[in-house]
Parts: structure tokens; sequence; C-alpha cells
């Protein structure tokens, strides 16, 4: 006779996926629809099925391990057509919110950013840490620049105010990002056991980058393909930003130490910069894709509503956060070009979004960069996407 197994079910764990979007988890009947009509999940190694019934039965060891509950690109086939309204894809969203707790370095900043009723905490830390850097708390006594026009580097100086603050919360959010990759691959390796790895990690670090970066995965998609041309957008957008913030950086330092002058197109020294410089042509390139990106996103979301849901807490800070990030910028470029003072409060409002998007990374929906990549390594790695 076989021996039986016991299952210890950990009904917090069940009741923290109901309350993180979840709610609809018990009304799967394991049907398996949700993994015949996935066209992410490997063939041989289907999900989300045995995840729904993991979770019903309280298996947090297992799920926070499992990297199939990353490989999930929540297209939401198996919500749409799930015949109990179990919404899978919802579901796993919830797990992968309780996987971000679990690996986190600073499980607070997990909480924050996890919490509807911690959202004045969230936003309040970077509010009081630039309202202090701040040297002039009243606008109208912050100088002007040698041509007596706005500009924003003499409202909030660049050096040390802004570059230390940022390089520090970049090295914090790398840190985490780290310890928590570490720890969701620990996990994944323990839990998989003896396993035939591909023997060649880096090349399958390139190919899943390679993957990500075309963002294939999300053209298997149906109910929600959209997402995919959204992603895209906002992906790109940030790169292209990510450029720009580099390139002003040795505009700025370029001139102030090396002494490189302006030449041509290129104006080295301090900002504000005239609009025909490449670095604001990219600049105006990556917010339109930016834009357009989120407006994808939204209409993507609210109009596939009745067969995706429309996300938890979770999905709508972290796309607040977003578009906070590019409309405040946008809109601080256009009131400095209007000579609007006003803009020194939009210019406050937009480093506290830019530092919320980037120290909450690691422990927002923004993680999904991180672990989903992991878990896309460690699936190939490990042989576990093989069909």
């Amino acid at each position: 006779m076989s021996e039986a197994t016991v299952i210890k079910p950990d009904l917090q764990f069940v009741n923290e996926i109901i309350k993180g979007g979840g709610e609809s988890l018990k009304k799967c009947y394991q049907c398996a629809t949700c993994s015949v009509v996935c066209n992410v999940t490997p063939e041989g190694n289907p999900f989300p099925r045995k995840e729904m019934v993991l979770a019903q039965w309280g298996q947090k060891d297992k799920l926070l391990a499992s990297p199939d509950v990353w490989l999930c690109h929540q297209c939401s086939d198996c919500t749409a057509y799930c015949p109990r309204g179990a919404k899978p894809g919802e579901v796993l969203n919830a797990i992968r919110k309780q996987s971000i707790k679990h690996v986190a370095m600073v499980p607070f900043f997990a909480k924050i950013a996890t919490d509807w009723k911690l959202l004045p905490v969230l936003f309040a830390i970077p509010m009081v840490l630039f309202y202090f850097l701040m040297p002039y708390k009243n606008i109208d006594m912050v100088p002007l620049n040698g041509e007596g026009k706005m500009a924003y580097h003499l409202f909030m100086p660049v050096f040390p105010n802004i570059d230390v603050t940022f390089i520090l919360t970049a090295i914090f959010a790398a840190a985490s990002a780290f310890v928590g990759i570490k720890r969701l691959w620990n996990g994944m390796k323990a839990q998989a056991g003896e396993m035939q790895s591909s023997g060649s990690l880096t090349g399958d670090i390139v190919s899943s980058i390679t993957t990500i970066l075309g963002h294939t995965k999300f053209a298997d998609c149906n109910v929600n393909r959209m997402r995919q041309w959204g992603h895209m957008l906002l992906f790109y957008a940030f790169a292209g930003l990510a450029i720009v913030t580099t390139w002003a950086i040795v505009y700025l330092y370029g001139n102030e130490f090396l002494h490189i002058p302006a030449f041509g197109p290129f104006h080295f020294g301090e900002s504000p910069y005239p609009n025909d410089d490449p670095v604001k042509i990219l600049a105006l390139i990556s917010s339109i894709a930016f834009a357009a990106g989120v407006v994808i996103l939204l209409l993507n979301r609210i109009g596939k509503a009745g067969k995706a849901g429309m996300g938890s807490y979770f999905d709508w800070i972290f796309l607040t956060i977003v578009i906070g990030v590019g409309a405040t910028g946008m809109l601080s470029w256009g009131l400095r070009l209007a000579e609007m003072k006003i803009g020194y409060w939009v210019y406050y409002f937009h480093l506290v979004f830019i530092w919320s998007l980037f120290a909450y990374a690691p422990y927002s929906k923004f993680a999904h960069l991180f672990y989903r990549t992991t878990a896309m390594v460690f699936a190939k790695y490990s042989g576990r996407d093989k069909k």
C-alpha cells in the first residue's frame, strides 16, 4: 500500500491571495480549460490549472518557488474562457504579488507597494525627501538663469541634490533586485530538485532577453493581444528616456570636468537645451511613445475588463506611477517653455514619481521585469519549457 500524502494548507496564504485580487479562486472546479487555451504554457508542462489547485489547497511553498507563476504573461485567455468565472489570470497575478513579498529584501517596501491602505505612506516618503532637498520652498524666490528664464536646475540643483539622491536610489533598487532574483532562483532550484540543465546559462540568459526585447510571448495572447504593443512602446520609451538622462549627464559633466564646449547640434553645458538638440528630439520621441503605450494599455484594460478583469490595486498603482512620470515630465517641459512658475511644483512631483518608480521597482509590478526574466532563464536552463 502506498503512503498517504498529508497536505497542510496555509489558510493565511489563501486569504492573502483572495484579498490581493484572487477572490474568484474558489470558483475553480479543475476542468483544465485554462491550461488548454493558454498559448504561452509549454505543451508538456501546462499551467495554470495546477497553480489553481495548489492555491486552493494553500500550498504556499510550492507556489512561491514555481517558475510557472512568473512564466504566465497574464494574457487573460484563460480568464475569458473559464466556464466558472474563476479568473485564473487574476489569481496568478495575486500569487505573483505574494512571491514579490516573499523574496523582498525590504519587506516594508513590498508591503507599502502592494497594500492600498498604505498608499499615503508610499508617496509621503519621496514627497518629504524632495521637499527637504528643495533650496527654495517659495518658488517666487527661485532665481532665473543667465538669459533671464526659468531653469529647473536652479530650483533643484542637479549636484548634489538630484544626482546623489538618485545614485543612492539606483544602488538600493539594484541591491533589492539582486537579492530578490537570488532568492527566487534558489527557491525554484530547491523546488525542482534534480534537473537536467542546458549547460549554457549565458546562452539561456541571452535567449530570454531576446524574447523580452521582441515581446514575442505577448504575441501568443489572444484576448489581450494589444498589450504587446502597449508594453513594447512603454519598454522602449523607458529605454529612450534612460538614454536621454545619461546623455544629459554627459552634457553637464563633460562640460564641467572635461571642458567640452558646445558644438554643432550638441549643447554641452547646463540645461535647458534648445529644442533642436538631439537629446531633446529623442526625449520628444520617447515621450510620444510613452504616451501612446499608456493609452493603449488603459484602453485595452478598460475595453477587455469584462473578459480579463479590471485588475487590482497592485496593477493600478504601478500604472498610476507610470502615468505620473510621463504626465508631469511633459507638463513641466511645457510650463518651462511658457515661463510659468507653477512648473517648479510640477517638476517637484515629477521627481517624486520618478523616485517612486525606481525605488519601488523590485517591490511593485515593475518587478515583473526582474522575476519573469529570472523564471524564463530558469525554465530554459532546467529544460522546463521544452515540449
